[in-house]
């Protein structure tokens, strides 16, 4: 049995090339700049000094390639390479840093850091349907993470941490979001925005999720404090242990593997633990379809190096 990773567009450029365009094209090329999408009226350019993939549109007379309008475009890393880094993020639980990145792939620590911010870019997803939806049940809870710059660590507290709010529907997705404070009016509108009003809500004792339940269909409640984690009422579990486990990863992956985030990216590394919590092979998705997954996301999200850095 070969290993994945010694799959011909892991190695060979213009592989790379098809594997992405049957992915990103699958009904045939389509023309970044006038959206074009007639086979017949883009032809495929030829010659010894063409670069690999290149079209040329006869609507618009622009030249393109799969690269222009994603993560990709006028980036100098082969396509190759992004596609094997594409796997190791995708494949790697806990993920993998830039220094991992940058000894795996041969290219320099800049920019392994901003291919991970790139890949991280298009595991975003968007425009999301409600979670809990026929009557499903949604875990909710906050953590804190890092350190809000300027602010100085107090005596007692973590007023100094930042809060992600993270929302873990039973058997289903994750989303996470990095929120100012643990308060009403912050969690109020992510939480109505993005759960089923028939969903069934389960949360720790904290002060504000009883006003912040009321629309859905029930909402129950565990005493950490009293050393509760589950209580059984008939076939209803009352916990919250699968978003514990959620942030069980999350923290064991910025801590360990990323050590350091700033503020500014989180919303980034909060959408890489969503994206791989909600493909994972208990949901029937392995390595390999959870990369073509991410490598789809690529489309729309272009990211320059000045507005990550900055």
């Amino acid at each position: 049995m070969s290993s994945v990773i010694s799959d011909r567009h892991f190695h060979d450029e213009r592989a790379a090339y098809a594997y992405v365009e049957a992915r990103i094209w699958p009904n045939g090329p389509s023309c970044p700049h006038c959206g074009n999408a007639d086979g017949a009226r883009i032809r495929l350019m030829a010659g010894k000094s063409t670069r690999i993939g290149v079209r040329q549109c006869n609507e618009c007379r622009k030249p393109f390639t799969v690269k222009v309008g994603t993560i990709f475009e006028s980036s100098h890393v082969p396509l190759r390479l992004w596609l094997q880094a594409i796997h190791l993020v995708c494949s790697s639980k806990k993920g993998v840093s830039a220094n991992q990145l940058h000894r795996i792939l041969g290219v320099t620590l800049k920019t392994a850091w901003f291919m991970g911010h790139r890949i991280r870019e298009a595991m975003r997803d968007g425009g999301l349907s409600p979670l809990g939806g026929g009557g499903g049940t949604v875990e909710i809870d906050e953590t804190y993470i890092g350190r809000v710059e300027g602010v100085p660590k107090p005596r007692g507290g973590s007023s100094h941490k930042n809060v992600v709010l993270t929302l873990v529907e039973r058997e289903g997705s994750a989303r996470s979001f990095h929120i100012d404070r643990v308060s009403i009016a912050d969690m109020a509108p992510i939480i109505h925005a993005n759960i089923a009003r028939e969903t069934k809500i389960m949360t720790d004792q904290g002060a504000a999720y009883p006003v912040l339940c009321e629309p859905f269909a029930s909402h129950d409640t565990v005493n950490h404090a009293k050393d509760e984690y589950v209580r059984r009422e008939g076939d209803k579990v009352v916990t919250t242990n699968t978003v514990e486990g959620y942030y069980s990863i999350f923290k064991r992956g910025m801590k360990g593997i990323y050590q350091h985030c700033a503020e500014k990216h989180l919303h980034r590394y909060l959408a890489e633990f969503d994206f791989r919590y909600s493909n994972r092979a208990r949901l029937g998705v392995n390595d390999i379809a959870r990369a073509d997954r991410a490598l789809r996301g690529a489309v729309g999200k272009r990211l320059t190096y000045q507005t990550t850095a900055n």
